[in-house]
Parts: structure tokens; C-alpha cells; sequence
């Protein structure tokens, strides 16, 4: 299982990333400023990162208890990575309709574009990751914390 530390890494690491790609790619599809798309952008990525740190967790420990092991397989990583964007929606599309003055129904469909992108840069992001920094044998046994 992952450390305190190496979620930590893992969690600003995503972040920073995903705002450098999103911000300049939703002000050209999303035709909003780079203000607005900052804001979305810089809120989104603060609740991504609260959600991110404990839904991780929580999913080790899951995958821990009824498997013994945290390694995902393909399989896992998508129900995973899907999983997570639904939790996120639930926040975020409330936020981006109230800041940007517009629609549930259009807000829905800017969470979408964005929950798109997200999802095919989360599951190559935590793919590269775990390659970069591999959980060590010793981290994969269950132990009492």
C-alpha cells in the first residue's frame, strides 16, 4: 500500500499537471475566458485534490481487504478512474453552474467535457505513475495501523 507521503506526491503531482493541460485546452473548446476557465480550473483541482487523497485511500483499503493486494488491473483502473469523476461531478457541476451563471443542464455538459478529459488523462497519468514510482513488495502487506 502507498505511503502518507507518496499520496501526497502523488496528489500534487496530478494537479499541477492537469491544470497546465486544462486550463489552455478548455478556453478554446469551452469559448470562456482565461479567468473563468482558471477559477473552474483552480476549484476543481482543490476539491479534486481533497477527493483524490481520500477516495485513493479508501480504495487501497478496499481493494486490500477483499483481495490482499493493492495492484490494479486494467479492469480496475476504469472502474476506478470512473468512479472517482462521478464523485467529483457531484461537486464540482453545482460550483461551475453557479460561477459561470449558466444552467444545471449547461453546466452538466461543461462537467462532462471536462469529466472526458479528465478520465483519459487520469488513467494514462496513474498508469505512468505507478511505472515511475512502483509499490514496493513490503508496502503490498496487510498490517495493522
Amino acid at each position: 500500500m502507498r505511503s502518507f507521503w507518496d499520496r501526497v506526491r502523488h496528489a500534487i503531482l496530478f494537479e499541477i499537471l492537469g491544470l497546465v493541460l486544462f486550463i489552455p485546452c478548455s478556453v478554446w473548446i469551452f469559448h470562456h475566458s482565461v479567468t473563468d476557465m482558471g477559477v473552474i480550473g483552480i476549484f476543481s483541482s482543490l476539491a479534486a485534490t481533497i477527493w483524490n487523497f481520500l477516495y485513493n485511500l479508501g480504495f487501497d483499503k478496499i481493494l486490500l481487504f477483499f483481495r490482499g493486494y493493492v495492484k490494479k488491473s486494467l479492469f480496475i483502473r476504469v472502474i476506478h478512474t470512473i468512479l472517482f469523476e462521478v464523485g467529483l461531478t457531484l461537486v464540482t457541476m453545482p460550483f461551475i453552474a453557479w460561477y459561470l451563471n449558466i444552467s444545471f443542464v449547461n453546466a452538466l455538459i461543461m462537467d462532462v467535457g471536462i469529466m472526458v478529459f479528465y478520465l483519459v488523462y487520469a488513467f494514462f497519468f496513474n498508469i505512468a505513475y505507478d511505472f515511475i514510482f512502483p509499490v514496493k513488495e513490503k508496502e503490498t502487506v496487510f498490517c495493522a495501523e
